[in-house]
C-alpha cells in the first residue's frame, strides 16, 4: 500500500476572488491561509505547495470587533537604534489597507522558504477592481 504524493508538476491551481466587504479580519484570513496552504483539497501534503491562487477585493472594508481599531498594534524596525515604528489597525486601515490582510495571512502560513512561497499567491486589492480577469478567477463564498 503506498500513499499518493503529488509531485510539484501534477498540482492544478485554480484562482478564487474573495470579497472582504463586512468580514471579520481574523475569520476571513483563516479561511484564506487555508487556501493558500491547499488544506481544501483532497491532494494536500504539509511539505509542499499545493495551494491556489486568492484575489482579495475590497480589503478596506474589512471589519474587527472590540477595540482592535485602536489597540491592536504593528510593529516595524529600519533596522537603526532607535528605530522601532509603531501603527494601530485604524491607521492602517486608512493607509495601506492591502497590508492589513496580507500580515494576518501571512501569520497564518508556515515559516520558512514554503510560507514565503505560499504568500505570492495571495493578491490583495483595497477596492472593488482587480487586474486577474484574464485568470478567470472563481467567485469563494466565506
Amino acid at each position: 500500500m503506498n500513499s499518493y504524493m503529488p509531485s510539484a508538476a501534477a498540482i492544478e491551481r485554480k484562482w478564487y476572488v474573495i470579497d472582504a466587504e463586512g468580514k471579520t479580519l481574523g475569520r476571513l484570513s483563516s479561511e484564506i491561509a487555508k487556501i493558500l496552504r491547499g488544506k481544501n483539497k483532497p491532494t494536500f501534503t504539509p511539505f509542499i505547495d499545493t495551494g491556489d491562487n486568492v484575489v482579495v477585493v475590497n480589503a478596506e472594508k474589512v471589519k474587527v470587533t472590540g477595540k482592535k481599531l485602536d489597540q491592536k498594534i504593528y510593529y516595524k524596525h529600519s533596522d537603526y537604534p532607535g528605530g522601532m515604528r509603531e501603527t494601530t489597525l485604524r491607521e492602517m486601515l486608512e493607509k495601506k489597507p492591502e497590508d492589513v490582510i496580507t500580515l494576518a495571512v501571512k501569520g497564518m502560513l508556515p515559516k520558512g522558504p514554503l510560507g514565503r512561497s505560499m504568500i505570492t499567491k495571495l493578491h490583495v486589492y483595497a477596492g472593488a477592481e482587480h487586474p486577474h480577469a484574464a485568470q478567470k478567477p472563481e467567485a469563494y463564498n466565506i
